[in-house]
């Protein structure tokens, strides 16, 4: 989440109450952990039972991206705030255990996202998602053109054995999905476990810092740029071609946030729009669920799978976290008293098993789907709780069953609790991180 530039809705919530030396968060892979941006540097926590685990403070500039590889000791930077530590066209893989940058990845564009698997880097730029192996000449693996992607959407499956990468297509509204794994294979020393890099400390050259650093061609380093290749010092670097690619017909308008589900078997989308999130099967393209969030537009600030991939958490600029069941069980539905109240937003709308064992909200007129406007065939969520301060968030399944922990632009993580069976959510814990 990137709480440095805010992205304008008419309507959406002003930045009163945000924490000014936070420019990122994130979690890791698995939501264990979390990790900050600041203007001064980076910080480490683990999610829950909340605690800070690590803090690093640089005396010459701020980090605007971090992306954490598990709970290993690597990460990477893109520098940010009023002063970057780094260019924002570039990508510093940091080893915590030395303490210093052991490779760089120099483009010609700035970076907006930046996805860790264990040997695998992907970097989303404007109008490209760019893919690049990790050791110690890092390789320009691929590059595939995007609509405008100003946000730097992408997601890529939790699983180190899973390498499913979703990102905008080139029609708006389009998702491409790819295997990582059908790319060319690394050399043996990569196909290690999770954590054991082929990097070498000697591979990074002094960094000066800020923005203006000079862009020197430090051993290990590499400038990627598009399909033609690299430049600079990958000149061994040829392009890899995956073979298993999907295009997603997904929305109308422009593809405003994306999650795979853990084992990389699931995508889940939304739209500029923000009302609908639909899930897709990754390798058939097929529609699998469309989850009504309301009817009024809204910001999707994230959307997290459960680990299990039987439930769905989506944040907004509503100041809401909604919650859905995908293991909905039409038997179960059926021996079930049946509710009529509404869900939010739906204006009226009478609803059957309104959060009953945690199934989604439907309306009670869905079986007239074929004769009815869509909005009577949704499902809306079968529970969702309200954040303190209506700022940007971001969400994912904590480490126990039926829990949801939340990280806020305003420099707080909260952590909320639900009743699978009634619905009702309680919020057990309110941390400041910063």
């Amino acid at each position: 989440m990137n709480v440095g530039r805010i992205v304008p809705r008419v309507g959406a919530g002003t930045q009163e109450g945000y924490a000014p030396e936070l420019l990122y968060a994130t979690f890791n892979q698995d939501y264990g952990c979390f990790a900050i941006g600041t203007q001064t540097g980076f910080r480490i926590f683990n999610s829950d039972p909340y605690k800070e685990k690590m803090r690093r403070e640089f005396k010459d500039g701020g980090i605007g991206i971090v992306a954490m590889l598990y709970r290993s000791n690597y990460l990477a930077f893109v520098g940010g705030g009023r002063n970057p530590r780094f260019p924002p066209n570039q990508v510093m893989l940091w080893d915590d255990a030395s303490s210093k940058i052991v490779a760089e990845l120099e483009f010609r564009s700035d970076v907006l996202n930046v996805q860790l698997q264990r040997d695998r880097i992907v970097v989303a730029q404007r109008n490209k998602c760019i893919i690049c192996s990790i050791e110690t000449k890092p390789r320009h693996l691929h590059a595939f053109e995007t609509a405008d992607n100003d946000r730097g959407v992408m997601a890529i499956s939790s699983s180190s054995e899973s390498g499913i990468l979703a990102f905008p297509g080139r029609q708006k509204g389009h998702i491409q999905v790819v295997d990582l794994h059908s790319c060319v294979n690394l050399s043996p020393g990569l196909q290690d476990a999770v954590g054991t890099l082929v990097v070498h400390p000697e591979a990074a050259a002094s960094h000066k810092t800020g923005a203006s650093t000079q862009r020197s061609r430090a051993r290990g380093s590499f400038s990627a740029e598009g399909p033609n290749g690299a430049q600079g010092s990958a000149q061994s670097s040829a392009s890899a071609h995956p073979t298993n690619i999907n295009i997603i017909a997904a929305h109308a308008t422009a593809i405003s946030a994306l999650a795979v589900s853990f084992d990389g078997a699931m995508v889940a989308s939304a739209s500029e729009k923000g009302t609908l999130i639909r899930i897709f099967d990754t390798l058939s393209g097929r529609l699998l669920h469309e989850l009504r969030r309301g009817v009024d537009r809204a910001d999707i600030y994230s959307i997290a799978f459960s680990p299990d991939g039987t439930k769905l958490c989506v944040s907004s600029d509503k100041g809401t976290v909604h919650i859905f069941n995908l293991e909905f069980n039409q038997n179960a539905r059926q021996q079930m008293p049946s509710s009529i109240a509404p869900p939010p937003g739906s204006h009226g709308a009478a609803v059957a098993g309104g959060g009953n064992g945690g199934t989604n909200k439907q309306s009670m007129f869905k079986f007239m789907k074929d004769l009815l406007p869509k909005y009577f065939s949704s499902e809306w969520s079968f529970t969702h709780f309200r954040i303190a301060n209506e700022v940007r968030c971001i969400c994912g399944f904590g480490p126990e069953r039926n829990s949801v922990i939340v990280l806020c632009a305003d420099g707080t993580a909260q952590k909320y609790s639900f009743d699978s069976y009634r619905g009702n959510c309680v919020r057990e814990w309110y941390r400041r991180f910063i």
